[in-house]
C-alpha cells in the first residue's frame, strides 16, 4: 500500500485502535512484579505508542505533503522510468494527458550549478494547436520538504489554470511546478551557499534555460512568474526581487521574509554577513534600490504567524516595486488556507504576464 494511501491509514488507525483494546484485556494479566509480567508491561505500553504515533504520522504526512512515497521517504528512488530527451539536457520521464492539456515529469539537470531536480510541467492546450508561438510560464514551488505532485493533488495547479483559459480569464500559461528543496534532506531556502549549492541560481539560470530550450517557452522576464507557499513563497518574492530580469510577478502564500536558519539548514551564509543580508528581504526594501516587479502577498489575521511581519514588508514597498495583498480573516498555514486563496491569486499572477508571442521571441 502506498504510503498516502487511504486503506494503509484506515488499517493503521484499526491497529492502534485494537491495541488499545487489547490492553484493556491484558493489563490485569500482567499484573505484578515478576521481571515477565514488568516486561510485559512495558512491551505493552511501547507498543501502543508506536502505532499511535505511526498512524498519527500517516495522517499528517498525507495533509501536509512531506513524502509521497515509501521511496521518497526512505532516499530509494531509483526512477526506472525510460528517458527521452525534449531538448538540450532536459528529460522527459512520462507524458500524459490532462483535462485542458499534457503534463510531462521532466528532469531539470542545471548545466551552470550542476543541480538537478524533478519537475511536473503542464502544457496548456493551446501549446499543441500553435507550433509558431511561445507561450508564458509560472514556477509553482512547494514548501519543505515538499512534493511537487502536492501542486496537483492538493491544490490542482493544472485543473485550476486550465479552467482561468478555458474561461478566458487568463491567456494559456505553462506551469512548472517544483520543490525549492534540490539536495534534500537539506533546505537550503533558495540560497546560493557559500562553497555548496547554488540553489538560487539554479532556478533563476538553469531551471528558465531547460524550459526556453525544451519547450516553447518565452523567455523574458515579463512572460515569467512564480508562485509559492511557506518555504516556496519566500523564495517565490527571492527569486522575483533579486533575479528582476529573469522574472517579473510572484505570489507569496503564507511565505516569509527572512531565511530560516535551523537543524534541517545548517551554515548558508559561510559566516558571511553579505550573503546573510543578501537573502534578507526586508534588508533588501531598506537599503537597496527597489525591483521593478510586481508581488502578491497572502496572509490570515488569525492563524497565521507570519500576519504582522507581512504587513511590515507591505509598508516597506517602494516604487518601482508594486506589492498588493490578500488578508484572510482567520486560515492557518497549510492547504485548504491555500486553496481559498489559489481562486484569486493564480489569474492574478497569470494577468501579470505577457500573452503568447511568435516563436522567434
Amino acid at each position: 500500500m502506498g504510503l498516502t494511501s487511504f486503506p494503509l491509514q484506515l488499517l493503521m488507525g484499526a491497529l492502534a485502535l485494537g491495541a488499545l483494546v487489547a490492553t484493556v484485556w491484558l493489563w490485569p494479566r500482567l499484573a505484578g512484579r515478576r521481571w515477565t509480567a514488568v516486561l510485559g508491561r512495558a512491551g505493552v505500553l511501547a507498543g501502543n505508542q508506536v502505532l499511535t504515533l505511526a498512524a498519527l504520522g500517516l495522517l499528517v504526512n498525507t495533509y501536509y505533503g512531506f513524502y509521497g512515497s515509501w521511496d521518497d521517504l526512505l532516499g530509494t528512488d531509483t526512477g526506472t522510468a525510460s528517458i527521452t530527451t525534449a531538448g538540450q539536457g532536459l528529460q522527459v520521464l512520462d507524458s500524459r494527458a490532462v483535462r485542458g492539456g499534457r503534463i510531462e515529469q521532466v528532469i531539470m539537470p542545471g548545466p551552470t550549478t550542476h543541480l538537478s531536480e524533478q519537475a511536473y510541467v503542464f502544457l496548456p492546450s493551446a501549446y499543441f494547436k500553435n507550433k509558431q508561438q511561445r507561450f508564458p510560464a509560472i514556477l509553482a514551488l512547494t514548501g519543505y520538504p515538499g512534493d511537487p505532485r502536492n501542486l496537483m493533488t492538493r491544490m490542482d495547479l493544472p485543473g485550476r489554470m486550465a479552467s482561468a483559459i478555458a474561461k478566458h480569464q487568463v491567456p494559456p500559461t505553462v506551469l512548472v511546478m517544483m520543490r525549492p528543496s534540490v539536495v534534500l534532506p537539506r533546505d537550503t531556502e533558495c540560497v546560493d551557499v557559500p562553497g555548496g549549492p547554488q540553489v538560487q541560481k539554479y532556478f533563476a539560470d538553469d531551471v528558465k534555460k531547460d524550459m526556453t530550450d525544451g519547450y516553447r517557452v518565452a523567455a523574458g522576464r515579463e512572460f515569467w512568474g512564480i508562485l509559492g507557499g511557506s518555504t516556496g513563497g519566500y523564495c517565490a518574492l527571492k527569486l522575483t526581487m533579486t533575479h528582476s530580469e529573469a522574472f517579473s510577478a510572484a505570489v507569496s502564500l503564507s511565505g516569509y521574509f527572512k531565511t530560516i536558519i535551523d537543524g534541517t539548514t545548517g551554515d548558508l551564509f559561510g559566516g558571511q554577513k553579505s550573503v546573510e543580508h543578501d537573502n534578507d528581504l526586508m534588508w533588501r526594501l531598506r537599503t537597496l534600490p527597489a525591483p521593478p516587479v510586481n508581488v502578491l502577498v497572502t496572509s490570515s489575521k488569525k492563524g497565521e504567524g507570519d500576519y504582522r511581519s507581512t504587513l511590515d514588508f507591505l509598508a516597506a514597498v517602494k516604487p518601482p516595486m508594486q506589492a498588493s495583498s490578500l488578508i484572510l480573516p482567520s486560515g492557518g498555514h497549510n492547504f485548504n488556507t491555500w486553496n481559498r486563496e489559489l481562486p484569486q491569486v493564480l489569474p492574478w499572477l497569470a494577468q501579470q504576464l505577457h500573452a503568447p508571442t511568435s516563436a522567434s521571441t
